[in-house]
């Protein structure tokens, strides 16, 4: 989104909306928009607005120069999607399966690092829309907020993101607490072997530990309600605090954890956790279709083809790119979902269209939770649906589960 755009729409995004409330669907059925966005730009417009610039950059940011961010997303756009005028259907069918449960689409809400200097309660914010709207919402170990917190704020399980430790008694603990809770899948993280140079963290001084800058002072105190949550909430990383000895505080915790990350996960770790996990194992940041054979060879259930939203290897290819040839190595049985630059339902539809089950949406969410918490996380959900389902209409498509094979257009 253009700095022009941002400007011209920044009004709208930062109030309800109160008019132009309605859109034309179908010749003539109207659907109503989110009271808070008119569409997904409303929503980027309006977190802009409320986080402090070094916070959104930090979220709107790549590694390195951003080559392979800016990829996921113009690689999407070269698609096309094959209009169809004739015979179109009555209602889309949306409903899927993922990751072993029903999803209202094919989409889930992937694990978001540190989500709570978005927004205080973001775990709690963005697991409860996702279980209101029906769809899946995976944990991050590094959350603000515990598992056994967010697992008692929500009535419906999620997914728990595994980054991998050295000490395997810690690994062990962090999965014998999500199988407390019920959790149905672990998605373990494969692309972390090093941490991507994230050149915008580094310019604004977002580093670990953290060296408070005036200008990081004046950037937050033009975004008071952000620093009065922030100082209210001093979030800390929940799941990981139980096992550092010296206190509880992000810094210290921080501290701790970070040369205790194992980084590359070897295929030894995958059995190793195969063994030990009874339920759906899942990996993400697969991007060859030879370590997709493996993965499944050594016992995954799933697959996330993900470049880490661009922040890890820059110069790598776009996970839309990669998505055909990792079908064909793995079959039609292995499900496949797509993470890394997923901004809509027509990006939604594309991916569908070349194999793979569903999408990951990571920052298209936090958009909406930084702006609005679990209002703007709903939605964000709502506007995708919508998206979906005109673009699914449009292309003569009635259900996500039964694609045309001319869809997509390349």
């Amino acid at each position: 989104m253009s700095e022009r755009f941002d400007s011209q729409f920044a009004e709208v995004a930062s109030e309800p909306v109160t008019s132009l409330d309605t859109h034309e669907l179908r010749g003539g059925a109207m659907v109503k928009p989110p009271a808070v966005a008119l569409h997904p730009g409303h929503l980027k417009v309006a977190a802009r607005r409320r986080l402090p610039s070094v916070i959104f950059d930090f979220l709107e940011g790549g590694s390195n120069d951003e080559v392979t961010l800016a990829r996921n997303f113009a690689d999407l756009d070269e698609l096309r999607l094959n209009q169809r005028v004739f015979d179109h259907v009555a209602s889309c069918n949306l409903g899927t399966t993922l990751f072993g449960q029903r999803a209202a689409m094919p989409v889930a809400l992937a694990p978001i690092g540190l989500s709570g200097v978005f927004h205080p309660g973001a775990e709690i914010h963005a697991a409860r829309a996702a279980a209101a709207f029906g769809v899946p919402y995976c944990l991050s170990t590094l959350s603000n907020y515990p598992m056994e917190e967010v697992a008692a704020a929500v009535n419906a399980p999620f997914l728990f993101q595994l980054y991998v430790f050295k000490d395997r008694a810690i690994n062990s603990a962090l999965l014998q607490r999500a199988e407390r809770l019920n959790c149905p899948g672990v998605v373990v993280t494969l692309d972390t072997a090093v941490q991507g140079r994230r050149n915008r963290d580094l310019d604004n001084g977002l580093v670990v530990p953290l060296k408070v800058r005036p200008s990081h002072v004046l950037g937050m105190m033009r975004r008071p309600r952000w620093l009065f949550n922030w100082l209210l909430k001093k979030p800390t990383l929940g799941n990981l605090a139980p096992y550092s000895p010296d206190g509880s505080d992000l810094a210290t915790v921080s501290s701790w954890a970070e040369p205790r990350f194992k980084g590359a996960v070897s295929a030894a770790d995958l059995e190793w956790i195969r063994h030990i996990w009874p339920r759906k194992l899942v990996v993400k940041g697969i991007l060859d279709a030879e370590d997709a054979k493996l993965a499944v060879k050594l016992g995954a259930d799933a697959i996330v083809i993900s470049n880490h939203g661009g922040r890890q290897l820059d110069g790598a290819s776009s996970t839309i790119k990669m998505l055909p040839a990792i079908r064909e190595a793995v079959g039609d049985d292995v499900e496949l979902i797509l993470d890394s630059g997923i901004r809509s339902g027509f990006d939604v539809l594309k991916a569908l269209g070349l194999g793979a089950n569903g999408c990951l949406v990571g920052r298209a969410y936090v958009y909406g939770l930084a702006a609005h918490g679990e209002t703007g996380v709903s939605a964000a959900l709502e506007l995708i649906a919508q998206e979906l389902d005109e673009a699914m209409t449009l292309t003569g498509t009635p259900d996500v589960n039964a694609l045309p094979s001319d869809l997509v257009l390349r």
